[in-house]
């Protein structure tokens, strides 16, 4: 407003002396030629200009004044408006120079904890099915199966939680460890057994626990001490990591979990030696003092083949059997009597397993067991020493058909003479075909044909007393798993 009223002076000066310029100009002539003095007449024009010049400065003032006024008005409404926009498009205060900057968004949230400090992860996974039994057994008890031990039943094979550190040699932790808890069918199937070990209650929810440390000894040893799934037989306990819904006889048969040492070393790019010195077969605590043991080796001759072969010798007759009334304190379930003289026969599991991956999406997969058992190592007179023998094998053909649908054929064979596995002498067969596809990423549904079949009747029927030489099953698999850990658990 200042700039603008001294424009208009400068402009009213400049007007004046343009009006009076002429007037000067004729005193300065009048002067210079020495004419005589102005008459009235000239003196009353010259006033009549005066005033005329202070009517036309008077008016050009007013007009300068309302539009002064007007360009005033329209600055406090635009200030006006510009500040109202302000405040509704920032949240901070109108006085603020610069707007505060935008947050970033917030990173997705996990609705589980998958990570923990220090490169520890954790796992979560459900595993539950539906299945129907043909020959709609009493009970509806699946005979020889594994986990998948009900029919007619919406079941829960298994809920379990993992947790996992593996050792990072390379950032200076040679430690680790390794606990997994389960819950479900398939826990109260593979744990804890009171035939083989005396107080099985008190670790069932216990699959694996133990702890890894690597020793600096050439590319260096690794050492686990604790509770661990076997790995004798080519399946294992995660329905996620195996190529069928249903367990083998094989993986039945075969021991579940041990209790000790094992240790591990990586000769060479294509050859790793394994040791084992545990407590038994399926005995988290022992029922005699002998030290079971497993010598293995784990060989890769060309990177689209892994084969492993296992030899274990152990001796699970118990030297004490459980009792009451003991007359000295032990701690509770220890109440036992011994055994004498207690059987002192030897286990041989002779075990192998390979797996061919001819491309991405085609594999076979071969296993062979030779197990052989003694009840006694020398035999006294009216002993008997006649060994029991379980043998044979399974054959996989895995074809991954789509990166969400696969298909695997199961065939498998197993001589039960004396009864080791199903307590009757049989030659056992089975064929499964599985059809699989991948719901999520985490999300797997399992779809399963597999008929069991023997040469002497054996499994149960909806009739009492009446056994059947086959078992026919179909079955609905559904498996949730989720959490930090890639690859098989």
């Amino acid at each position: 407003m200042t700039t603008l009223r001294d424009t208009s002076k400068f402009l009213i000066l400049i007007g004046l002396l343009l009006l009076a310029l002429p007037l000067v100009a004729q005193g300065s002539a009048a002067s210079n030629s020495q004419q005589p003095p102005a008459n009235d007449g000239e003196v009353q024009q010259l006033r009549d200009t005066v005033k005329l010049l202070e009517q036309r400065v008077s008016a050009l003032e007013a007009e300068i004044g309302r539009q002064s006024h007007a360009d005033s008005a329209t600055a406090t409404t635009e200030a006006s408006s510009l500040t109202a926009a302000t405040k509704e498009l920032s949240p901070t205060p109108p006085s603020a120079t610069l707007p505060a900057p935008a947050s970033p968004p917030a990173a997705a949230v996990s609705i589980l904890p998958t990570q923990l400090p220090g490169g520890a992860t954790l796992g979560y996974d459900i595993d539950g099915y539906y299945e129907y039994d043909f020959n709609h057994p009493i009970g509806r008890v699946d005979y020889l199966r594994a986990y998948d031990v009900l029919s007619n039943a919406f079941s829960l094979n298994q809920a379990g939680i993992v947790f996992d550190l593996d050792p990072d040699v390379s950032h200076g932790r040679r430690y680790g460890a390794r606990l997994d808890l389960q819950f479900g069918q398939a826990t109260e199937t593979s744990q804890g057994n009171p035939e083989n070990e005396p107080r099985p209650d008190i670790y069932r929810n216990i699959f694996q626990a133990y702890g890894t440390y690597v020793v600096p000894v050439g590319s260096g040893l690794n050492v686990d001490f604790g509770k661990w799934a076997s790995s004798l037989g080519a399946e294992g306990n995660y329905t996620k990591d195996q190529l069928n819904y249903t367990r083998s006889f094989f993986f039945n048969y075969l021991p579940f979990y041990h209790m000790g040492i094992r240790t591990s070393y990586k000769v060479n790019s294509w050859l790793t030696a394994n040791y084992w010195i545990v407590n038994g077969t399926n005995q988290t605590e022992p029922t005699n003092s002998f030290k079971d043991e497993l010598f293995g080796f784990n060989l890769q001759p060309a990177k689209s083949v892994a084969w492993t072969i296992n030899y274990y010798l152990g001796q699970d007759h118990p030297d004490v059997t459980t009792s009451t009334g003991c007359t000295t304190p032990v701690q509770p379930g220890l109440c036992f009597t011994p055994i004498s003289p207690a059987p002192d026969g030897k286990l041989h599991i002779f075990d192998s397993y390979a797996t061919w991956t001819v491309n991405p999406r085609l594999s076979f997969t071969g296993e062979g067991d030779y197990v052989i058992e003694r009840e006694w190592a020398n035999a006294a007179p009216g002993e008997s020493s006649a060994p029991s023998h379980v043998d044979g094998g399974a054959a996989y053909v895995h074809f991954q058909w789509t990166p969400r649908t696969a298909l695997t054929a199961r065939t498998e064979y197993l001589s039960d003479r004396g009864g080791l596995f199903s307590g009757t002498t049989q030659a056992l067969k089975e064929g499964t075909f599985t059809y699989e596809y991948k719901l999520a990423d985490n999300l797997l549904a399992r779809m399963e044909y597999r008929r069991d079949w023997t040469n002497v009747p054996f499994f149960l029927t909806d009739k009492t007393g009446l056994l059947s030489d086959h078992q026919t099953t179909a079955t609905l698999g559904l498996v949730w798993w989720y959490g930090g850990r890639q690859g098989a658990w």
